[in-house]
Parts: structure tokens; sequence; C-alpha cells
């Protein structure tokens, strides 16, 4: 087990991407997540899992219990603004009358999924209902709207006509589906974030038994980090089974530097946000009582 003060706990880390056609098609990256799932399904280790669907306005996510490969499959890609998967935990074990759930999230979604196996506050008989979380690399996320601005202020695009979101390069970049492709400056969004994001200490999803993002491997690929007993059977079984190539970290380029790079800068950065909020409006004596 490794343990690293910026990207967590974790047994192993690969660079890996699905090997199935359909999933890779509309793949943000490697398809990771969405292969995972669809496995856990068919095999029963989860009977459902809870992700990011679309709501009733273009790129709006929306939580979806998703109970077939279909579902599942509806949901891919990456929706760069809020969808509040963990409000749909209870849900989805009450009304849905799921026993083995399965979660992909973001960083504090992960957060508040092991809070609620801890803390079962008003979350009587789920804890023990959660089966397995995909965790993703998140480094900020948006309201609807700010989201819908960048995209159609910043760089000049129906929201309705765009096919694929991404951030990297230090760029929002923006696909549509009639093939034109632009980019905003992430100097220009960061007044867009979602307060919250600001004091977010984890960039990979430290909590997840298996968290993955395009940071760190080839355009295609998917850094995966393995991270708990759970997550490393149904990784070392889905592998088995042909459904990842994967490469060993250290043979891809950027690797595991610029993760860890990205994952410090965010960090750092966050904590001295923490700091001023934790010491904001106090009063200086009371801070320092020797002063």
């Amino acid at each position: 087990m490794v343990a690293d003060p910026y990207l967590g706990k974790y047994i192993t880390c690969v660079s890996a991407r699905s090997t199935e056609k359909e999933i890779l098609q509309k793949a943000q990256d490697g398809g990771i997540a969405t292969t995972l799932m669809v496995y856990a399904l068919e095999q029963g280790i989860i009977d459902g899992t809870i992700v990011a669907g679309m709501g009733d306005r273009p790129w709006e996510p929306k939580p979806l219990v998703a109970t077939s490969r279909g579902d599942i499959l509806k949901a891919q890609g990456t929706k760069y603004s809020i969808s509040p998967q963990i409000s749909w935990l209870k849900e989805a074990t009450r009304s849905f009358g799921l026993d083995k759930v399965g979660i992909t999230g973001v960083c504090c979604q992960m957060q508040a999924v092991r809070k609620a196996q801890l803390y079962p506050i008003n979350m009587r008989d789920v804890p023990d209902k959660i089966a397995f979380t995909v965790g993703l690399f998140c480094m900020e996320n948006f309201p609807y709207n700010s989201m819908q601005a960048i995209v159609e202020d910043h760089a000049g695009q129906n929201l309705s006509s765009v096919k694929k979101m991404e951030i990297t390069k230090g760029k929002y970049w923006v696909y549509t589906e009639r093939g034109n492709v632009a980019t905003v400056p992430l100097k220009e969004t960061h007044k867009y974030e979602q307060p919250g994001c600001h004091v977010c200490l984890d960039y990979v999803s430290n909590l997840a038994d298996i968290s993955t993002g395009s940071v760190g491997s080839p355009d295609g690929w998917s850094t995966v980090f393995i991270r708990t007993k759970i997550g490393n059977d149904i990784w070392s079984k889905a592998v088995d089974a042909g459904l990842f190539e994967t490469k060993p970290i250290e043979e891809v380029k950027p690797g595991l530097e610029l993760v860890t790079k990205l994952a410090k800068e965010k960090i750092d950065k966050n904590r001295k946000t923490v700091e001023e909020r934790r010491t904001f409006g106090v009063n200086k004596a009371l801070r320092d009582p020797y002063a």
C-alpha cells in the first residue's frame, strides 16, 4: 500500500482504457468508470448505480439510478456542472429497492459517501448497502448557469450543439456536433467556479474504491488508482476478463509526476483558503493571545 500526501492511499496505479468499442465511442477518455460499473452490474456485485445522467436542459446533469447497461451508457461523459448524486443514495435503496449500490462521483461526493457510512444520520440501513464506489479526478466544478456562460459567452458556442467538453492544457475545450473546437483560457473561468471547490483538499478522489481521470495518461487513456480491497478485487477480475488494456503508470507520459503536481497545486492553494476562512473575522488577540 502506497500512502502519498497528495495522491492518498492506493494499492497500485496504472494507465488503462476499456476494450469495449461501444463504450470507447462516447467515453470522455479511457471509459474506465462506465466499464467498471457495467461489469459490476453484470456480475451481480451491484444491482444498480447512481450516475450523472442528463437533465432537462442541454448539459444539465441530473442524478440517475441506473439499473441496466443502457442506463449506465446514457450517462457517459464528463459534465462540468453540479450533479447531486448523494441526495439519491437513500432513494436508491428505498424507492428502487437496491441492496447493493454503486456510486460514481467526484472527490467531495466520495467524502460524503464515507461520512454517511461513518455517521449515518438520517441514513438508517443505507451504509451497508454501498457496495462499490468509483471516484473521478476533479480540480473544480461550475454551477449550471456559470458553465452556460463559459460555453456561450466566452467560447461562442450554443450549449445545445456541444458534444463534448474537457479541461486540459490550461484551457476549457468545447467541441460541437459540427466539428467546431473552441477554447477558453482557464484564467477566464476561475470566477465561475463553485465556491465550495476552493476548500476541497482532494484532487484524485482518494476515498473511492477506485479513482480515475485523464491526467497522467496519454490521450484516450486514463490514470487509475486501485485503492481498497473491494476495488482491487473488482479491478483484477475485470482485467482478467479482458475488459481493460493496461500499462504500468511508470511507462507512460506524463505519468504520476503531473498528477502529483496538479494535486499539490489544488491542495496547497485550498489549504490557504481554508485557513483564511477559519480566521476570518476573528480578533487577532483571540487568534494569538500572546501577540
